[in-house]
């Protein structure tokens, strides 16, 4: 517990990577976060490059599932114009890994240690194992 006051105790901004934040909608699809390196007196930091950040919704049965991505660009234009690409990478990743989630909750069910063998060694009889469920 005294490590985690620790870190609490320790909570600090790391003044070599800040970066201003601009926030752009074309209040239809997404938003383009355009973060802007800077040094600690705000001014443009130009040995950093500007990250272009994408953000959109899909709908699913729980409701709206956010997705983050990055979009390669040096300009706002040309992630304006590489937005809808790279939503879509982010898009097909995101149904991949949920896709894969859900076949590890189909399969995560383990057989408990010592299998299906007789109860306390008694002949013929029932599951092994202590009966408990593991889940990985």
């Amino acid at each position: 517990m005294a490590g985690q006051q620790d870190r609490i105790d320790d909570i600090q901004m790391d003044a070599s990577s800040l970066c201003r934040e601009e926030i752009y909608t074309d209040r239809r699809f997404g938003t383009i976060r355009v973060l802007t390196p800077v040094v600690a007196s705000g001014a443009d930091d130009p040995s950093r490059r500007t990250v272009y950040a994408g953000e959109a919704q899909i709908m699913t049965q729980v409701g709206a599932l956010p997705i983050s991505f990055e979009i390669e660009a040096k300009s706002l234009a040309e992630a304006v114009a590489g937005y809808g690409a790279a939503a879509k990478a982010a898009l097909d990743r995101t149904m991949k890994e949920l896709a894969e989630m859900r076949r590890q909750a189909q399969t995560g069910l383990v057989i408990p240690q010592g299998g299906m063998g007789g109860m306390g060694g008694m002949p013929g009889g029932g599951l092994g194992g202590g009966g408990k469920i593991q889940l990985p």
